[in-house]
């Protein structure tokens, strides 16, 4: 059941009702997906809907944390694609080096789009091309000082602004979330799933 938007015309919530994004917040309050799967429990019934309750509410979140990110990283001067590339060469550890494969791989994106980013991250400063020994597969992409000294500032700040998004639930309710969701990725079948929100 594809997740439908959030609804238009929604009763104002008082402000300690909302939480990121100014969806509502807290167990035990109602929401627009909560309408959506009643109104579809009573047009198709015998039909599963308890999924809209899941689905629909990760769809909202993940469009909040999407344009939450863009707006950042443009303030930043930075884009997704950049960032994924650089972040991947840093968390690598030093020398922050990998080859172009391996980071096509680790990024989940095809080699002519890494191909891409790393031109771009040369032209800016960013990467340099490298070698590590000889021939074809001794090519390499290097995280230079400049690259490195944008992700310190960068990362620092995006994180910043993705914490106070989840701001409003406590520690606890953090740490159980995020291990709902880690139980939810492991059901998925097919490789590994990485990337960026946002892209």
């Amino acid at each position: 059941m594809a997740a439908d938007p959030p609804p238009d015309g929604a009763a104002p919530l008082e402000a300690g009702e909302r939480g990121a994004g100014g969806f509502p917040a807290g167990k035990s309050t109602r929401d627009g997906a909560d309408d959506i799967q009643e109104a579809w429990r009573r047009e198709l019934p015998g039909v599963p809907v308890e999924s809209i309750g899941i689905i629909t509410r990760i769809w909202w979140a993940a469009k909040v944390f999407g344009d939450e990110r863009r707006r950042t990283l443009a303030r930043l001067g930075v884009d997704v694609a950049t960032l994924d590339l650089l972040s991947t060469l840093r968390r690598s550890g030093a020398p922050y080096r990998m080859s172009p494969g391996e980071l096509a791989e680790a990024c989940k994106v095809s080699r002519g789009a890494i191909t891409q980013r790393v031109e771009r991250a040369v032209k800016a400063g960013l990467v340099e091309r490298t070698t590590a020994g000889s021939g074809y597969h001794a090519r390499a992409v290097t995280l230079t000082e400049a690259g490195n000294g944008l992700l310190d500032r960068v990362v620092a700040d995006l994180l910043t602004a993705e914490d106070n998004l989840v701001g409003h639930l406590p520690p606890e309710r953090r740490e159980q979330l995020a291990g709902l969701l880690r139980e939810l990725l492991a059901g998925f079948e097919g490789p590994n799933l990485s990337g960026q929100v946002g892209e």
